[in-house]
């Protein structure tokens, strides 16, 4: 029972520290303010991006690995990112296995190969010396027919008749194996000459693969400070990174005279950023200085980075300023100033509150929420265009009873809603202004012309030529017509002749 009472003696105790707490805090709340400023309004464009040189030299692997019939090779050895190199100097080194095991396949061949060709011309010595003795036998056989023959002259006619016959064929014979032995001479020599050529090209291709193992070993093709190359992923080679025949560069030296900010800028945000454009530029590796620069390219096609569902541009910025103290691969913080106003009233953009159809702010004095036209903002303020002076006072925070204040400022809500009004008017008139003219292009396109043009049926074009006509025709009648060759009243015959060619 006792334990009970205790309980409820702590409950009533901390029930009432929590109310009065509550209602201390309730009279205590601290509104905080903010003065309508007056002067020139940058709209910036902030973003991180990192920073690498405009212009670098790559240290190469080998460039013969293809010949060599090696596609990948692994780095197993590489000097330190950001060392400071002379020309010369070493670099990297790669792993000569697979290298090494092609070269030892290579010298195999060869060595049967120079075999074979020992054999072939053994052989071929061996086989034209008994064409030459069978021809040097056929030459004695001739020689004997003759003399029988010249022996026979007074035999019967035909003991001659035969004599003759048998000297014709040992001829025959004879230049047969004349013949013979020349086609089988060339046909020896051809092949010698065969094998000698694919010889050659294997010696040659050995001695490129001896060149493509001394090119293992990497060194320094000029001075400068090593950084390593970036993957396709964006992780930076390393020892155990392999390198390939189609992207052998191990690493890079760049120009540190001239160097890009490169950042990417949300999609909402590019149509802002054009070239030219100027920046200023921080480094969070020396927060002390900053740098200038300007706008010097950006991407028309977005991209979405790892992790995150956005869609950004990437844009480079050139920096105005050379410091040797910049290293690529450093964040940056790029500003990049989009527009800028003279002589205009801004609050910081904690002080606006909106409805669906109307902004507005809370004034100090009067208990008024005072209604504003706005205008572009940054990060931090916004240009108020009407409702506010300068040196006009205004709550950041939500006052306790807001709810209850009077709207001041309705002839600026008319005004902003009749301005909106209009501009859904230009922007209706301009959409249904291109839709009749895309409408007029093809009629015109499926009639010939403005004034048809007769014998041309634009369903039986191919597709590349309608879209040849439709480039043609944006230009209007009377630059279609000037490619026809043909004012509007000579008609168009021109045009109808390209058609019809």
């Amino acid at each position: 029972m006792k334990r009970r009472w205790i309980y409820g003696i702590i409950f009533v105790v901390i029930l009432g520290g929590v109310l009065i707490y509550s209602a201390t805090r309730k009279d205590k709340t601290v509104m905080i303010k903010a003065v309508v400023e007056s002067g020139q309004f940058d709209v910036i464009v902030s973003t991180t991006g990192e920073l690498q040189a405009l212009n670098s030299v790559d240290i190469r692997g080998p460039e013969g690995l293809r010949d060599a019939r090696v596609h990948n090779v692994k780095l197993v050895d590489l000097i330190p990112e950001g060392s400071v190199v002379k020309t010369g100097d070493y670099i990297a080194s790669l792993d000569k296995t697979e290298a090494t095991s092609s070269l030892q396949s290579m010298e195999d061949q060869i060595e049967k190969d120079e075999a074979s060709l020992r054999q072939t011309q053994l052989d071929t010595t061996m086989s034209l010396r008994d064409y030459r003795n069978q021809i040097k036998d056929l030459e004695y056989a001739l020689e004997e027919k003759q003399i029988i023959l010249d022996q026979s002259k007074f035999e019967p006619p035909a003991t001659i008749r035969q004599n003759v016959m048998n000297l014709d064929k040992a001829k025959r014979a004879y230049e047969q194996a004349k013949t013979n032995y020349s086609l089988r001479k060339e046909q020896s020599e051809a092949s010698m000459v065969k094998a000698e050529i694919s010889l050659k090209r294997q010696y040659q291709q050995r001695n490129e693969l001896n060149k493509v193992l001394d090119a293992f070993t990497v060194y320094a093709p000029q001075d400068g400070m090593v950084i390593y190359k970036k993957e396709w992923g964006g992780t930076k080679r390393k020892v155990g990174s392999q390198i390939s025949a189609w992207d052998p560069v191990v690493a890079t030296l760049p120009d540190l005279s001239k160097m890009i900010s490169k950042t990417y800028v949300n999609e909402i945000d590019i149509s802002k950023i054009s070239i030219g454009q100027t920046v200023s530029i921080g480094v969070d590796a020396f927060p002390d200085k900053h740098y200038t620069g300007k706008v010097s390219e950006v991407a028309n096609v977005g991209e979405q980075l790892p992790n995150s569902d956005a869609k950004v541009f990437e844009v480079s910025v050139l920096l105005n300023e050379s410091d040797t103290t910049l290293r690529p691969a450093m964040t940056t913080i790029t500003q990049i100033k989009t527009n800028s106003y003279d002589n205009v009233n801004f609050i910081p953009l904690e002080s606006v509150h909106s409805t669906d159809s109307m902004s507005f702010v809370y004034l100090t004095s009067g208990k008024i929420r005072q209604i504003v036209d706005l205008g572009e903002a940054n990060e931090n303020f916004i240009i108020v265009n009407e409702g506010l002076k300068a040196k006009d006072e205004v709550f950041l925070t939500v006052p306790l009873d807001a709810d209850k204040w009077e709207f001041k400022g309705l002839d600026i809500y008319e005004k902003v809603k009749q301005r909106r009004i209009l501009e859904e008017k230009k922007k209706k008139e301009n959409m249904e202004r291109m839709q009749r003219e895309q409408a007029d292009r093809e009629r015109m396109m499926n009639q010939g012309g403005p004034q048809g043009m007769p014998g041309m049926d634009m369903k039986s074009l191919t597709k590349e030529q309608r879209e040849a006509m439709q480039k043609m025709m944006k230009g209007g009648n009377g630059a279609m017509m000037q490619r026809g060759g043909r004012t509007p009243a000579g008609g168009a015959g021109g045009m109808r002749m390209q058609s019809q060619r």
